[in-house]
């Protein structure tokens, strides 16, 4: 099989997952997509008894594709360009300094409270696993997912303060807990090689600080090249080459790409730029542009999130230890953000419950699959792997089918 044959075959089932969704189940993409997902992978299993025709072509396109650089490398960057396209930059500005230490010291809170409570747990279940690759799981599963959570929130009619939060933190989390998996791969794969506090300050810095100065760069010459023209084909363009020739520039300067393309997004997409630079039609269609291609590349990411449980090995002990780490992350997140939250509800209007709702609402995706992915053997892959997947599969549909009744529960 090629690869427009295989693109094909996703796009195929996409659509008709998608069909099927919209049609019977209606349930917010992110959650009906993977259940239907999932469903059709167990029938392709159990059909695989009698004939492993369909399962040998499903586990062929599964192995053609590399999981954790298609979306790191590459859908990451649209999709948060999207969302933060979208985000609405005002009440972004109000929330900007508890969304700032959401997502980086919530993150690297996060990272080690997982870390550590996951080492005691693997130990106990007599899984001799260091300390560091504990961390590593800490950090790939600590980041929410903006993928997830904006279709879900905007369905559930959270207060924007509250949908700000969550939408501003998963934004940006989602590239300083990408930064912060990197630091600890870097010094996890070192072995005898001793790497100092300063690299691991030069490698964070580099890239976060980095990123998000590349962003700003980038959305203000898309802004200049938009305001000097009226031309919305031409605009259109300008916003997907921004996106394009970013994510390349900053793959090879070793910046984050996905804080430059949200930076770059909120640049964009702030109503002063808009007024100033796009008229009325070229807004609709850039916008529009950006909802499609959101939509697009969010169906395929969750039918091959579902598609991805074909390569895991799902031992007895590895989904005891998975199904443990649901509880577990869910604990260790709320405590990372029960200071910050003490410290600025004071003095900003904040939602009753806040901490509750921001933790069953900071639901995981399709990035944490892609770091387990990355791991290699010797940091104990196949275990991570089925733990994060365990884990993402109950925050999506479980955590993503009752975060609407939470909310309404607790803010009405």
């Amino acid at each position: 099989m090629d690869v427009f044959t295989i693109i094909s075959v996703l796009v195929f089932l996409s659509a008709i997952f998608g069909y099927l969704n919209a049609r019977f189940l209606k349930l917010p993409n992110s959650i009906g997509l993977m259940l239907i997902t999932i469903a059709f992978t167990l029938v392709v299993f159990g059909i695989g008894y009698v004939d492993d025709t369909l399962i040998n072509a499903e586990r062929y396109i599964i192995d053609q594709i590399d999981f954790k650089s298609v979306l790191l490398d590459i859908m990451l960057s649209f999709l948060l360009f999207a969302g933060a396209l979208h985000t609405n930059f005002e009440q972004l500005k109000v929330q900007r300094w508890p969304i700032l230490v959401f997502s980086t010291l919530g993150v690297l809170v996060s990272t080690f409270l997982v870390g550590t409570s996951m080492y005691y747990l693997l130990q106990l279940l007599g899984m001799d696993i260091s300390f560091i690759y504990c961390l590593l799981f800490g950090s790939l599963i600590s980041p929410t997912d903006p993928i997830a959570v904006l279709g879900i929130l905007k369905k559930a009619g959270a207060p924007k303060q509250l949908e700000t939060k969550i939408v501003g933190e998963s934004l940006f989390n989602d590239g300083v807990g990408v930064v912060v998996f990197l630091t600890i791969f870097q010094l996890a794969s070192a072995g005898e090689v001793a790497v100092g506090p300063l690299e691991i300050l030069e490698l964070f810095g580099v890239e976060v600080i980095g990123g998000l100065a590349l962003g700003l760069a980038l959305g203000w010459v898309t802004y200049k090249l938009m305001k000097s023209i009226d031309d919305y084909d031409i605009e259109v363009i300008i916003t997907l080459a921004t996106v394009m020739v970013g994510t390349l520039i900053a793959q090879n300067f070793h910046l984050s790409a996905p804080l430059a393309m949200v930076a770059a997004g909120l640049v964009v997409g702030n109503d002063t730029v808009r007024n100033s630079a796009m008229s009325e039609t070229t807004e609709t269609y850039v916008d529009k542009f950006w909802e499609l291609l959101d939509i697009l590349l969010n169906t395929l990411l969750f039918v091959l999130i579902g598609m991805e449980m074909l390569v895991l090995s799902f031992k007895t002990e590895y989904v005891i230890a998975g199904l443990l780490a649901i509880p577990l992350v869910l604990i260790c997140r709320f405590l990372s953000l029960l200071l910050p939250i003490k410290f600025f509800e004071k003095k900003l209007n904040f939602v009753p419950k806040t901490n509750l709702i921001m933790t069953w609402g900071g639901l995981r995706g399709g990035i944490s699959i892609a770091l387990a992915l990355g791991l290699s053997d010797d940091m104990f892959r196949d275990v991570f792997l089925v733990i994060t997947y365990i884990v993402v599969v109950f925050s999506i549909i479980g955590q993503g089918l009752t975060v609407e009744k939470l909310i309404k529960r607790v803010v009405q």
